[in-house]
């Protein structure tokens, strides 16, 4: 394999200097592999300085790895993971006779055996290779847990080595060990969430989650853009109160679209049979213009197998967010309705917290409302990896403005950097036990006061005193002159007063 030249630029990505990329960049440029470029790529520099910046990790010349596939792998796996998408597509193209001869020359050797395990797992065919003897004493993980989170995994006698992947063939996103995940991860959100209500009466506990519940279901329509009847959202709330409960399977999610959509005049239940985008029309032309193109039909099928197996084998051992985020993202990115993979895709947010025991008991994590309130942030971590794989996937229009997906793109979806869907994730459940969970609860404490003090001001039917609320809220404190003259004109200027000084000792 030549050595790359040092160069300002790879694939139209500047690099911080002039460095000659290595690993996973090398083998891309050289077998022309199509696939999403990793996130952070890595290159050599002249220099003797190692950092990372812009994308691109810049090692120094002593890092640099021998000029051959084995060199460029074994570089890739050390220091920059395992990337399932690349290594399939690698695979593909080289053939078995590149990895037997690597594990031949170096039989004991830890990359080269994880490197042979990877390879049939990935493609699913042996090489030509005896199982590894006695003689190998030690069973490297396949997943360098240090560097992506891996679960205690299972040994392959094989290949004497441990595999920790959190997934199987069918589907195994991963994610990256950073600073940030490891200081959210260590800082107790779980036990600080706990602690939010562990003081708290149980009827305001039962009245913050009742509130909560509606609040997501509502704002799980408005990130859609659509306005939902009460209804609905209150049918939609029911079924966010059971997840975590029932374990997750195909015909469970079919039965949670319909409770999604209700009326399937014009579109079919369960698993499409027909392409699927995200995005608009060209005006004129009626063309599609994707954002985000779901797996092909003839995919679907073996994705959600993948995806119901990981939730059921793998999510009591991975971290609880890194793994709702992988599940709910893997879900959306595939999706696999016609309609209705948004909101599914947050109800998995909350299936997998729930079941972990994250939420408090009895609350809902309202995932939705902090996703709301993040929305920008939200769409771009979406569009972080459509807008890598959109240009890898051919496709052409249809008759009735949809799109048909030429080629095989199922491992896509199998395999992605979940990372930055894990760090969003972790910011919203952060904020959630920060600022949502103490602010309902400390409403609902301050909107008591406000009742015991109005009992002693004015006898009111509870529905006028929300009204009264609603007013005081709206105008700052204060009564407006609208609500004097109309609806609250009985009350005295004296009563009117005390009510305005009672709400500002409350709220």
């Amino acid at each position: 394999m030549p050595e790359m030249d040092p160069t300002s630029t790879f694939r139209g990505l500047r690099l911080p200097e002039k460095a000659a990329p290595v690993g996973y960049a090398a083998l891309i440029d050289e077998l022309g592999l199509e696939v999403p470029l990793p996130r952070t790529l890595s290159a050599i520099s002249t220099r003797h300085r190692r950092y990372t910046r812009d994308g691109w990790r810049i090692l120094t010349p002593r890092h640099a790895p021998e000029r051959s596939l084995a060199g460029h792998l074994v570089f890739a796996l050390k220091y920059e993971g395992v990337d399932l998408a690349v290594l399939g597509r690698l695979f593909a193209a080289v053939g078995p006779a590149p990895l037997e001869a690597m594990v031949r020359a170096t039989p004991s050797g830890g990359y080269a055996r994880r490197l042979w395990f990877l390879y049939e797992w990935l493609t699913g065919s042996r090489l030509g290779l005896p199982d590894s003897g006695r003689s190998v004493s030690s069973y490297p993980k396949v997943l360098d847990d240090s560097m992506q989170y891996a679960v205690p995994g299972t040994t392959s006698s094989r290949h004497r080595v441990r595999n920790n992947l959190p997934g199987t063939r069918k589907f195994c996103p991963l994610v990256f060990r950073n600073r940030e995940l490891e200081g959210l991860r260590r800082s107790d959100l779980q036990g600080r969430a706990l602690r939010v209500i562990e003081e708290v009466p149980a009827d305001v506990v039962s009245r913050a989650a009742a509130f909560l519940l509606l609040e997501d279901s509502r704002a799980s329509f408005e990130i859609e853009g659509e306005q939902a009847s009460a209804d609905r959202i209150r049918r939609w709330g029911n079924a966010l109160a059971r997840a975590g409960s029932v374990e997750l399977s195909l015909p469970q999610l079919e039965h949670l679209q319909e409770i999604v959509i209700g009326d399937f005049r014009f579109m079919r239940r369960g698993l499409r049979r027909e392409g699927v985008f995200v995005g608009q029309h060209d005006r004129r032309t009626r063309r599609p213009l994707p954002e985000h193109i779901g797996a092909r039909p003839e995919d679907l099928v073996d994705l959600m197998e993948g995806l119901v197996e990981f939730d059921r084998t793998y999510g009591s051992e991975l971290d609880p967010v890194v793994y709702a985020a992988t599940l709910s993202f893997g879900f959306v990115y595939i999706h696999p309705f016609e309609d209705g993979n948004g909101r599914l895709h947050r109800f998995l947010m909350h299936h997998a917290l729930a079941r972990r025991g994250f939420s408090p008991p009895g609350l809902v994590f309202p995932v939705s409302a902090t996703i709301l309130e993040r929305v920008d942030e939200y769409r771009n971590v979406l569009a972080s990896y459509s807008s890598a794989i959109l240009p890898l996937i051919k496709w052409e229009p249809t008759e009735d403005g949809n799109v048909c997906v030429l080629g095989e793109t199922a491992d896509l979806y199998r395999f992605f950097d979940a990372t930055p869907h894990a760090r969003f994730l972790y910011g919203c459940v952060d904020r959630t036990v920060e600022e949502v969970l103490p602010r309902e609860v400390e409403y609902l404490r301050s909107h008591d006061r406000f009742l015991t003090g109005m009992a002693g001001i004015v006898e009111m039917p509870a529905r006028k005193i929300e009204l009264l609320l609603e007013f005081l809220r709206r105008n700052g404190g204060s009564l407006s002159n609208r609500a004097r003259d109309k609806e609250f004109s009985a009350l005295t200027e004296a009563e009117a007063k005390r009510i305005e000084s009672l709400f500002d000792e409350c709220f």
